[in-house]
């Protein structure tokens, strides 16, 4: 189970190499980056933990959109785990 967010979810994969699953992650990142963007929105990758846990910062209209909890679960969460199996949850960090 997720211990940060409590969704429950667990990596597929055990992240082994920290520093080569933080620059995978970044690299998807980078590639949903134009479609929030589009919509007044962006993402900032801010830490990745050992047990498969993005945090990320929503910013821009992503920030304090009604739909930014969908966004990050449906849409980034779910993009990241096609590509990087060792993701097992991705957190909003609020700055």
């Amino acid at each position: 189970m997720c211990e940060h967010c409590g969704c429950g979810a667990t990596a597929e994969k055990k992240v082994t190499d920290l520093e080569e699953f933080r620059t995978k992650v970044s690299g998807i990142i980078e590639q949903i980056r134009p479609g929030l963007q589009m919509d007044g929105g962006d993402i900032k990758l801010i830490d990745v933990e050992p047990d498969g846990t993005v945090k990320v910062q929503l910013q821009g209209a992503c920030s304090g959109c009604p739909h930014a909890a969908t966004t990050l679960k449906m849409g980034v969460e779910q993009v990241l785990k096609e590509h990087v199996p060792e993701v097992a949850c991705v957190e909003n960090v609020e700055m």
